[in-house]
């Protein structure tokens, strides 16, 4: 009698066996340290009819040559009314030994490789499709750096750092080809702060600041008075009884980007900035330390820094990204 076990019971994963019909999905069970595979897959694996792969699987039942009840299992899958059959790979290497031994050695000496990663590392690289996707990465990349003049100072730890956090969300190239960054955020909590509540805040960063010899008097002081009145008034301005800025992340992205390109302060413009993020994001309840670490920090800080006034819209795009990937993941 067949094992009858439900799909989700099985630890599994997608394994691509890349055959020269083309690629094949197969089921991880690393636990197990096996593969699993349907009859279907089977017969493409080796290239013959189904039938075939039928007749053989037989006679190795029949004779004992595998033990039927650890190696064959019934699963339910997506899309099918009755559980489906799948053989386990010392049942896929029988019958690939039976219709083409060069075949089945091949895809043995595969199976083999992708179980050891599995057992040793905890994962198995798919050479393929990073070959695939290769050059895509990498552009991916290009395009945060096309966004900075030729003397940027943004280094590529921070890049790569800013790249991985978006991995979840990342603006599909495409998407960022499109100019369809996000304009808008989700989170429309009414938290309001003002000047003097922001004003006080910076003093305690600078007193803290100044304590360990890493600013002086000049941090975030004023170049002319009522600078931070007026970009918290520009941030929190209403319009019709409707914020300009409705969300919370357009108001975050957008004291971000004022605090840096505006340059309100005679020195430490980029580090008030990057203060005043975290400080509005720990208000409204939105901060995340794990995503928005300091080389992320660093990253989004210095492109905007660097950043031309043409492109605010994509600083900002970027910016309202990440962080609705931070809330909606």
């Amino acid at each position: 009698m067949e094992n009858k076990l439900q799909q989700n019971e099985i630890k599994n994963e997608i394994a691509i066996y890349q055959s020269e019909s083309g690629a094949i999905e197969l089921r991880g069970d690393w636990q197990n340290e096996t593969i699993w595979a349907t009859q279907a897959q089977i017969a493409n694996l080796f290239e013959v009819d189904r039938t075939v792969v039928t007749k053989h699987i037989k006679n190795i039942i029949k004779f004992d040559e595998v033990d039927e009840k650890s190696n064959v299992q019934k699963m339910h899958i997506p899309n099918s009314d009755k559980p489906v059959t799948f053989y386990s790979l010392d049942i896929i290497l029988a019958v690939g030994y039976r219709v083409n031994s060069k075949t089945a050695v091949k895809f043995r000496r595969w199976a083999t490789e992708v179980l050891k990663e599995h057992i040793f590392k905890g994962f198995s690289i798919n050479k393929e499709r990073i070959a695939a996707n290769y050059k895509s990465f990498l552009k991916a990349i290009e395009d945060v750096k096309a966004l900075l003049p030729e003397s940027n100072k943004t280094d590529t730890v921070n890049i790569l750092e800013l790249v991985s956090i978006f991995a979840d969300t990342w603006f599909s190239l495409n998407a960022y080809d499109a100019e369809e960054l996000p304009k808008t955020g989700i989170t429309k909590n009414q938290i309001e702060i003002t000047a003097n509540e922001l004003k006080n805040a910076l003093q305690e960063l600078k007193k803290e600041l100044i304590i360990k010899n890493e600013a002086t008097d000049l941090f975030s002081a004023e170049r002319q008075k009522n600078n931070i009145d007026s970009i918290v008034g520009n941030v929190f301005q209403s319009f019709g009884g409707e914020y300009v800025y409705p969300t919370v992340e357009e108001k975050a992205a957008n004291l971000l980007y004022f605090f840096i390109k505006n340059h309100p302060f005679i020195d430490g413009n980029k580090r008030s900035g990057a203060f005043v993020f975290i400080w509005f994001l720990q208000k409204a309840g939105l901060l995340n330390i794990e995503r928005l670490n300091p080389n992320v920090l660093t990253a989004l800080t210095l492109l905007i820094a660097e950043s031309s006034p043409k492109d605010k819209d994509k600083m900002t795009g970027i910016i309202l990204l990440f962080l609705r990937g931070k809330i909606e993941k």
